[in-house]
């Protein structure tokens, strides 16, 4: 069942991720996220009704999942290639960094909240909050004045496949973004073990303590709450690959370190550098897109980074977990950190990519 609702979670994402990004630089972002948010909404209202009703379906719920999917597939890269509408370009990394901290206190308080609202009442009342918060944001967005950028103005008339072919081969002739997704894509299969299989790691190295598997989840989203704080008061480095690079080699270093400690509180203090650490690798790759790519194209880049994302973290999953059966988890770690560290180096050592990190560079591209 977990393996289906994980699938029911990743598998549209992915598959409306080659729509999603040409939507976003065709039409209104304001009015694409606001559709994809009020459609997650409803579908989660749906639900409730169901159960309220007295109903219990498994394939309700997977097929619920999977709308909640596809919406999120819309939001995202209208999300993304929103936000250097409304941010001067040079505030854009720090934002990025304040926005992460944002997810990590909402994943550190929702399950406590969750726990609470349990204690007195139904899941559905969980659910409940989900609509209302959703309802308050669309309210605030309504208010806020968000220009079209200049391709949902001019109204473009091109085809879903022209464009989504002109996305592909900007992506691919543009000098800056091949490396970066490159990159990316190694990181997000190797960062795999760290992030997703530490609860097996504290079940197989320190025992199965619900206190300790607590603290673990606790750790690592109070590391990347400090994270994304520092990120956004300080900015990082003016280069935003060092930046990057600092990051890749922190977070490969610390889990290397937690995949070989066998003291539990030791542990937590690695596993909350680590969690320190990942804001300084998605920060910097998000505002670098914001900063390079032409504005009317940054809903197919991201989007683009989006099927990256929702296909390469799920092989992670499919290749890692029936591993962990066979190796010892912190072993994976290790290997995983080792690799992750020899990334932040070979991406140091290609100075073409490094010298186009910083913001004042423009990069050409061989399409536009």
């Amino acid at each position: 069942m977990t393996t289906l609702i994980i699938l029911c979670s990743f598998a549209p994402q992915f598959a409306i991720s080659f729509f999603s990004g040409v939507w976003a630089d065709k039409y209104n972002r304001k009015k694409l996220i606001i559709i994809a948010d009020s459609g997650r909404a409803l579908a989660t209202l749906a639900l409730i009704i169901y159960m309220m009703a007295g109903h219990e379906s498994i394939a309700v719920l997977l097929f619920i999942a999977a709308i909640r999917s596809v919406a999120t597939g819309v939001q995202m890269p209208a999300v993304n290639a929103i936000i250097p509408q409304i941010v001067p370009q040079n505030k854009l990394i720090k934002v990025n960094g304040f926005n992460g901290s944002i997810q990590s206190l909402v994943n550190l308080a929702a399950p406590a909240v969750a726990g609470a609202v349990l204690f007195y009442g139904e899941i559905q009342y969980i659910m409940m909050i989900d609509v209302i918060s959703t309802v308050i944001g669309i309210s605030i967005l309504l208010l806020i004045s968000i220009p079209k950028h200049k391709r949902a103005l001019e109204a473009v008339a091109a085809g879903y496949f022209a464009d989504f072919k002109d996305g592909l081969k900007y992506s691919k002739n543009h000098p800056f973004l091949k490396p970066l997704f490159i990159t990316y894509a190694f990181f997000t299969v190797l960062f795999v073990p760290a992030a997703f299989l530490s609860v097996l790691l504290v079940t197989q190295v320190f025992g199965a303590n619900y206190l300790y598997l607590t603290v673990n989840e606790m750790s690592y989203f109070i590391g990347t709450l400090i994270g994304g704080l520092i990120i956004g008061v300080w900015g990082g480095f003016k280069n935003r690959v060092k930046t990057l690079i600092v990051g890749l080699f922190a977070f490969g270093a610390l889990s290397l370190g937690f995949g070989l400690t066998q003291t539990f509180w030791i542990y937590l203090v690695l596993m909350a550098l680590v969690g320190l650490a990942t804001p300084f690798t998605y920060s910097p790759i998000m505002s670098l897109i914001q900063e390079k790519v032409d504005p009317d194209k940054q809903g197919r880049v991201f989007s683009l980074l989006q099927i990256l994302f929702t296909s390469l973290m799920p092989f992670g999953m499919l290749f890692f977990g029936p591993m962990a059966d066979i190796v010892p988890v912190q072993t994976l770690v290790v290997y995983c950190g080792i690799g992750i560290v020899l990334l932040s180096i070979a991406v140091a050592f290609n100075k073409n990519f490094y010298r186009q990190g910083l913001s004042e560079v423009k990069t050409e591209t061989k399409s536009s």
